[in-house]
């Protein structure tokens, strides 16, 4: 019981793999999620190779009988999870809201707000068996209605992906309200922005590297018991709402 266990979510490569290999970097026993199986296995393979504590488990955060199916595999493997992170995301509307369909923002919330919730309930009764339960949520500066209110703001991406910036709008509020929950129970809550990074998800055109990325999802999964939670939080500390 004392080796610490945790799941990360799309972690078959971008931010998700290299928060997985920090966290195993530490001796860690990562279980790196993602649903397509080839990926996931070569992603796990490649940092076993590395002499790291990892090994793949296979999750589509859209698909409810998936995450049960992964739920209960953790918890016939090891009994409990202490870390999860949910990184599973996507960014598919590059363009004016105006230009923006139901069906896309649909897709986007599926994945970005109701996967985060599926995963999240379904892992829970795991993280409340932890002593140190952590949840730690990727969320974006793009999700801030302070910044996006702000026309001075100077995001990257200008007045696109509306689909994105309102899920993860939608993720911190729940990330809010599952920190106060879960309070009591010890479990710690937090959304983290890693910053304009450079992964597939914008044709790496991000100005920052995975590693700086992982870094502050990599921080609030290892907070000690007298940390923060409910809030949002990038490299420069607590972001605003």
């Amino acid at each position: 019981m004392t080796e610490t266990i945790a799941l990360v979510t799309g972690a078959n490569k971008g931010i998700g793999r290299e928060i997985s290999r920090q966290l195993a970097s530490q001796g860690i026993h990562v279980l790196m999620g993602a649903r397509d199986l080839e990926r996931g296995e070569k992603a796990a393979a490649e940092l076993r190779a590395q002499g790291l504590p990892v090994q793949f488990i296979q999750i589509d955060v859209t698909s409810q009988a998936n995450v049960d199916r992964a739920a209960a595999d953790m918890e016939r493997m090891h009994g409990r999870l202490d870390i999860l992170v949910n990184n599973a995301g996507i960014a598919v509307d590059w363009f004016p809201g105006s230009e923006l369909t139901v069906e896309t923002l649909r897709e986007t919330f599926e994945t970005n707000v109701i996967g985060v919730f599926r995963v999240t309930k379904a892992f829970l009764p795991l993280l409340r068996k932890s002593n140190h339960g952590r949840i730690v949520n990727m969320s974006s500066g793009l999700g801030s209605l302070t910044r996006q209110a702000n026309p001075n703001g100077g995001l990257a991406v200008g007045n696109m992906l509306l689909a994105y910036s309102a899920s993860k709008a939608a993720l911190n509020m729940m990330t809010v309200q599952f920190a106060n929950e879960l309070r009591s129970a010890g479990i710690k809550v937090n959304s983290a922005c890693p910053g304009y990074t450079a992964t597939d998800m914008n044709q790496h055109q991000g100005k920052r590297t995975v590693e700086q990325g992982a870094a502050t999802p990599v921080r609030l999964a290892l907070l000690p018991d007298d940390g923060l939670t409910g809030g949002v939080f990038s490299d420069d500390g607590p972001e605003p709402w």
